[in-house]
């Protein structure tokens, strides 16, 4: 190649490194500063409409982030519907009944359309309605880098692949957070977001009655604690309703109860209590356990971590005008 090609080469390169969207477009704090100023305010303010009507959605919005991420990455797949020829994401039965917090996001958006119609994507919706549970929960606030756009396929099948389910052990639960990017560590972080929230019994209904196949209760769990679960969660229950705090002290508070919980053998999970069974993450627990502040900002590093996965940004994806259908 000569010389004058390849300049020419070169000067069409760093043309389309710096004009073309897909190559030079990157998440940035405050993307929405002069297209949709108050993009952040408004999210924030249906989050804590919604908190005022019911404190427990803060955890759902944080585990709807999570969800999303986890699978395709964060890009909104987690909010699309079903259709007549497709079972989407939130149909999986590791979504359904138990994810929430849905109708919170249709919320933000109708809001951000009213301001800046077609704007702001669903995918940074649910980054910023997240970052708002943990803070207005008793967390610390972050700042959330943006510029997701939404994805146009969720796939119910994916889900088995890619999110913990609540029976791993700690082997399991490493490998899977490794599988996207997560240190061990980082990974009992981000397990402290069962801080908050609730549990259908049929999560963890086998510690009671049938733990390993064998009709007994797990013997790493409290009997205190197992007697007062066995009472909200009778073995013969037919009502999949039936839910438990995941922190009795302090269900709608992120603190380090949880934690704490871990180390008196009161876990909700097998994948809570699992965190004991290794000399490192046990190590986690208990410094975690001691720090109050030192979790809730190691807690918001990881979210933000969190909340780059797999992200479509530039011309890839669309912004949605409805968080439930892809744009026609």
């Amino acid at each position: 190649m000569s010389s004058k090609k390849l300049a020419q080469l070169c000067i069409t390169f760093w043309v389309v490194a710096l004009f073309c969207p897909s190559v030079h477009s990157q998440l940035q704090v405050g993307f929405y500063r002069n297209s949709c100023r108050r993009a952040e305010s408004i999210v924030r303010g249906a989050v804590r409409d919604a908190l005022r009507q019911d404190r427990g959605m803060a955890a759902g919005l944080v585990r709807l982030h999570f969800h999303d991420c986890f699978v395709r990455g964060c890009e909104g797949s987690v909010l699309l519907d079903s259709t007549a020829s497709n079972k989407a994401e939130k149909d999986s039965p590791a979504n359904n009944p138990s994810l929430r917090g849905f109708e919170i996001i249709d919320d933000a958006k109708a809001r951000l359309e009213a301001e800046c119609r077609g704007v702001v994507s669903c995918a940074d919706i649910l980054a910023f309605a997240a970052r708002d549970s943990f803070d207005l929960s008793g967390g610390v606030g972050y700042d959330v880098p943006a510029g997701r756009r939404d994805g146009r396929v969720s796939l119910a099948s994916e889900t088995f692949s890619n999110l913990p389910p609540p029976t791993f052990n700690v082997d399991q639960l490493t490998q899977r957070f490794s599988d996207k990017g997560f240190t061990q560590s980082e990974m009992v972080t981000l397990s402290g977001a069962h801080t908050i929230g609730r549990s259908h019994c049929s999560s963890f209904t086998d510690r009671l009655y049938n733990f390993d196949g064998t009709n007994s209760q797990d013997p790493s769990l409290d009997s205190t604690y197992a007697a007062s679960l066995k009472r909200s969660c009778p073995r013969d229950s037919t009502d999949p309703n039936l839910e438990v705090p995941m922190d009795p002290r302090t269900p709608t508070i992120s603190d380090v109860n949880y934690y704490r919980d871990i180390l008196v053998n009161r876990g909700l999970f097998t994948s809570d209590q699992t965190l004991l069974t290794s000399p490192a993450t046990a190590s986690e627990v208990r410094s975690n356990s001691r720090s109050p502040l030192g979790w809730k900002r190691k807690f918001a590093a990881a979210m933000v971590k969190m909340g780059r996965i797999q992200v479509l940004t530039g011309s890839t994806g669309e912004i949605r005008a409805n968080c439930r259908v892809i744009n026609s």
